[in-house]
């Protein structure tokens, strides 16, 4: 029965499993150490205790997530010499350097200052254990650096050479890390990172304000987020518009299949807000569209041309129904997480930020729209670059190992069963510790003349008093 298998795709299938469950986790590490950061220095700056339990409420979440993303990157790095044999000898002199320095830098500096972050706090002074945070939060950046000049030099490769065996060779690393979509990536990546983090804490936030518990804390935890989703959001569209732009510039191909472009349009093309790709027929079914946006949007001219797939041919163009549709997912969740952002500025104007339960609800039911936004930009990209692993030199056809489809099948099913159960339990752990926020104390009813007098506090004076 497995004759009726291409190795190929699933090997591609396989590792499409193994990287979505694993990306989640670094985006989510990435932001949340940055996110304790700010906890730890707000705390040490205000010596307000709030943000101190909110610390430390976070901080053992980060250690799941950060050990579950560290398990999950293990058995991506496997495959690469059991699926794809043939690209780790083509590229591994290129790519293997990268993925050293990202260990020898970023992951030895998250592991060394880590158990020092988590189980320091004690023994060590109070400015340390601060900077133990803070190389922790810079270690995630690092590597997520180290990463991305990998996979952007496979998106847009410069600066190599190849020798007599056909492997790519580095010939100046500086153009090698900072190929010409890699600032792009790394800013696009890092903003989805705060984005897809300040969501799942507003998201808590909302959660307790909802069943009003902790209000104290939910208040803080769902201000800070959406302060950073209203400031981060516009950001974000504007470098993902940049993106695009430079993505035009160096894989157009790509550009055409995310706007489902089958025809060149010489005198503006249509922005297609829906529509049915039909790679057998090169036409976009059912289409709704917009005239000229496309070509205002990507070359800032109603009437410039545009190239389509008509140009290229079959057996070189991507996939189109699934990144004609993942990118409009993407962008569709980011133009709703801009939405939530100025809903959170409308509450916040109108007093009802912590009353509104719309405004609660929306917060609550955009938790996971970030890594649902990252994952529908990571397939995106990747399943856009096809049919190459790297951009316009190495087919994926011819990148595989020579294994038979019923090993890789058999793999596949293997991983899909353990990684169910082993990472759907870490994230069911996760879950139990957001819905356990600590309750804030009870207010106590003989504090002194104020309180017995019947005069009530300030709200400075109830934050106070809930904090300590």
């Amino acid at each position: 029965m497995w004759d009726s298998f291409d190795a190929a795709m699933l090997a591609r299938l396989q590792f499409a499993f193994t990287v979505s469950f694993h990306i989640i986790f670094p985006v989510f590490s990435i932001g949340l150490a940055s996110y304790l950061a700010v906890l730890e220095g707000l705390h040490l700056w205000t010596k307000d205790r709030v943000y101190e339990e909110l610390f430390d409420f976070w901080k053992a979440i980060f250690a799941i997530a950060f050990g579950m993303g560290v398990v999950s990157g293990i058995v991506m790095s496997y495959q690469f010499g059991t699926n794809w044999s043939v690209f780790s000898d083509k590229a591994g002199p290129v790519i293997g350097p990268l993925m050293g320095y990202e260990v020898l830098t970023a992951f030895f500096l998250e592991a060394g200052f880590l158990g020092v972050m988590l189980f320091g706090k004690k023994r060590v002074g109070p400015g340390l254990h601060y900077f133990a945070t803070l190389m922790v939060a810079l270690g995630t950046l690092i590597s997520a650096t180290w990463i991305l000049a990998v996979n952007s030099w496979m998106q847009t490769p410069q600066g190599y050479g190849t020798n007599a065996e056909g492997q790519f060779i580095p010939l100046d690393w500086w153009l090698v890390i900072f190929n010409p979509s890699f600032p792009y990536r790394l800013v696009h990546m890092v903003l989805a990172a705060y984005l897809t983090t300040a969501l799942v804490v507003g998201a808590v936030g909302a959660w307790h304000l909802l069943c009003k518990t902790a209000p104290v804390r939910s208040r803080r935890m769902l201000s800070m987020a959406m302060w950073m989703v209203a400031c981060t959001a516009p950001v974000q569209i504007f470098a993902g518009d940049a993106h695009g732009l430079n993505t035009l510039e160096h894989q157009p191909v790509k550009v055409m299949a995310m706007e489902g472009h089958y025809e060149s349009h010489p005198n503006g093309a249509p922005l297609y807000l829906f529509g049915i790709p039909n790679d057998r027929e090169q036409r976009l079914d059912y289409a709704i569209g917009i005239p000229k946006l496309s070509s205002l949007i990507l070359k800032h001219d109603l009437n410039a041309s545009l190239k389509g797939l008509d140009t290229v041919p079959d057996d070189r163009q991507p996939p189109v129904f699934v990144v004609f549709w993942s990118f409009r997912v993407m962008v569709a969740l980011g133009f709703a997480m801009l939405g939530l952002g100025l809903l959170s500025l409308y509450c916040r104007w109108r007093g009802t930020f912590e009353s509104n339960r719309f405004f609660l609800r929306a917060a609550l039911l955009m938790g996971p729209a970030g890594f649902v936004a990252v994952l529908a930009g990571w397939i995106t990209t990747e399943v856009g670059r096809q049919p190459y692993t790297v951009y316009g030199l190495l087919l994926t056809a011819d990148s595989r190992s020579p294994i038979a489809a019923p090993a890789v099948a058999t793999s596949l099913i293997a991983f899909i069963i353990v990684y169910f159960f082993v990472f759907g339990a870490g994230v069911f752990y996760i879950l139990r510790l957001m819905a356990r926020l600590p309750h804030d104390p009870a207010p106590n009813l003989n504090a002194g003349p104020t309180r017995s007098a019947g005069i009530n506090p300030g709200p400075a004076q109830q934050e106070h008093g809930h904090a300590h």
